[in-house]
């Protein structure tokens, strides 16, 4: 007679630590980065689906592995409200640098 049990199965759980560091608690520009880098989560995005960079491409310049970028993608998009407050910060900081910088020639 064949045994209906099922097979007593050991699940394990996948553990991932993820090297996205967020916004809240990242020293670089306040904006979320990949740990051990400088380089930000709205950089990747930049250069990855903006710039039409691979990102194959873009994890060889940065020595990076190419699951970070990847990660780095996947947190961008998984995050809209911290990514467009991060954006906002960032455009406002570009608009007050040129308002504080007129380069002008002074008058003779």
């Amino acid at each position: 007679m064949v045994s209906s049990r099922l097979p007593n199965y050991h699940y394990v759980m996948a553990t991932q630590q993820y090297r996205i560091i967020s916004a809240d608690d990242s020293e670089i520009h306040n904006e979320p980065h990949i740990d051990g880098s400088r380089v930000t989560v709205r950089d990747v995005q930049t250069r990855v689906e903006q710039r039409g960079l691979s990102p194959e491409r873009v994890a060889e310049r940065y020595d990076l592995d190419i699951a970070d970028v990847y990660e780095a993608l996947a947190y961008y998009h998984s995050n809209p409200e911290e990514m467009r407050r991060v954006e906002t910060r960032h455009e406002r900081a570009v608009a007050d640098a040129k308002n504080r910088s007129s380069l002008t020639p002074p008058d003779r």
